[in-house]
């Protein structure tokens, strides 16, 4: 078993391993429970780590909440176990890695892919989802009420051996093998914890990433997985540009038995294999959260202050702006008339940089509407666009004075933090298709 080391991701350390040899990096991102040194004593995880050093130095690690990571979520957020992923590539030095995302590790996988495109070689989704949760243009077995009713299933018999093999099939029925998973789930998480991620697994929803994947993209899947139908996989597969599926017999999601789930890697060698030489173009479009401000009556002000005063109180506001922007990991794009542009890699960060500003400049007598949208954005020569610009614009315009304003893409998204939204009914935005859901941060 290799060295346990630890990343730092904000005020939380990560626990990973390293293991493995040879030109090519491969980031394993587990389900949403793991212990990178108990995994290496369980039978089929040790075959797991046996084919994927295959491919290259393996990368491991455990999420915060689970295993040998700090037993807190924080808010417990996608961006925040993003940031987890990040911090732990970075520790461990990772290159250009095949990114793998299991089962909850998908969605994951997935913002990382597409808000970091230049660090990620290629991504594979392995019997995972963009959304789990039915919506109305999402159909889905799965709705709040069975979900809930899972998780509470899982929560009570966790610990006792097993609530696992509600994700794991086909282990083996004895009791020896029931110690063995009792540990493991003991070592993993707590009943607490394990209600929380699940929770937050069922509620999130990043298909407005999908569009923006630029790496060569293998989606694997068992055609009857009783927990992520195929269904999910294929949505998937239509909305990366250029994907590759490919589909698996099998009534698992995971299998538990020593070399069960052998043709799964061998579909991602032979994915290696062949997309791996393929030339990286530069990278122009990623996922990010755009954030526009704009000052409230700033004519009518203006007038009344006159120009040279004006002028020296639009300073002191963009000095404040950008001070909270830069604070909050955002990067200032440019002035707009009486406001500004700015894009952020987590909507948690921009909504609270938002609110910050919005406060920050109250003192200088000034009031500002914010709106926020999370998309594809394309980068050009230190500006940004595309319609995810073009939408962030239009929330703007909408907002009200002293407001945040956000789409229901930025809320989805950030599911699980200790934000809260108010629900701002459906408008039109100019120039945008379709009706557009807005919440006000609050």
């Amino acid at each position: 078993m290799p060295e346990t080391r630890y990343a730092k991701s904000g005020d939380l350390s990560i626990a990973y391993q390293a293991v493995g040899s040879g030109d090519r990096d491969v980031v394993f991102v587990p389900g949403f429970v793991s212990n990178v040194e108990l995994m290496w004593d369980v039978p089929w995880i040790n075959r797991a780590f046996e084919r994927l050093t295959a491919f290259g130095r393996l990368i491991v690690f455990d999420k915060r909440g689970t295993g040998l990571s700090d037993r807190t979520l924080g808010s417990g957020s996608a961006e925040e176990r993003m940031d987890d992923l990040r911090a732990v590539a970075d520790a461990a030095d990772v290159h250009d890695p095949v990114l793998i995302g299991l089962s909850e590790g998908g969605p994951l996988a997935l913002l990382f892919a597409t808000t970091y495109p230049e660090r990620v070689g290629s991504l594979v989704l392995w019997g995972t989802f963009a959304r789990l949760l039915d919506a109305p243009d999402y159909p889905s077995i799965l709705n709040e009420d069975t979900s809930d009713a899972f998780i509470a299933h899982v929560a009570e018999q966790w610990g006792s051996g097993r609530a696992l093999r509600n994700f794991v099939h086909h282990l083996p029925d004895d009791a020896v093998t029931d110690r063995m998973m009792a540990r493991y789930e003991r070592q993993t998480a707590t009943p607490k914890v394990v209600t929380e991620v699940l929770f937050h697994n069922t509620r999130i929803d990043v298909r407005a990433a999908l569009p923006a994947v630029q790496v060569p993209t293998l989606v694997v899947h068992r055609d009857h997985d009783p927990l992520v139908p195929l269904e999910h996989a294929r949505f998937m597969a239509e909305h990366i540009e250029g994907a590759q599926i490919r589909v698996l017999p099998g009534d698992w999601h995971v299998n538990g038995q020593v070399g069960g789930d052998d043709d799964a890697y061998d579909a991602i060698a032979d994915f290696l294999d062949r997309g791996a030489p393929q030339p990286r173009r530069e990278v122009d479009r990623v996922l990010a959260t755009v954030l526009f401000t704009d000052i409230v009556d700033s004519t009518t002000r203006a007038l009344r202050v006159g120009d040279r005063s004006w002028r020296a109180l639009l300073e002191r506001h963009d000095e404040t702006a950008r001070r909270e922007i830069e604070h909050f990991g955002g990067n200032f794009i440019t002035r707009t008339g009486d406001g500004l542009l700015a894009t952020f890699d987590g909507p948690g960060r921009a909504v609270r940089a938002a609110q910050t500003i919005v406060d920050s400049v109250k003192p200088l007598g000034l009031q500002i509407r914010a709106g926020l949208h999370t998309g594809e954005i394309e980068r050009r020569d230190g500006d940004v666009a595309g319609i995810g610009v073009h939408i962030g614009a239009r929330i703007c315009n909408l907002a009200g004075p002293d407001e945040v304003l956000v789409s229901n893409t930025v809320k989805d998204l950030v599911i699980g933090s200790e934000l809260q939204f108010a629900d701002r009914d459906v408008h039109d935005l100019k120039g945008v298709p379709g009706n557009w859901q807005l919440w006000a941060a609050v």
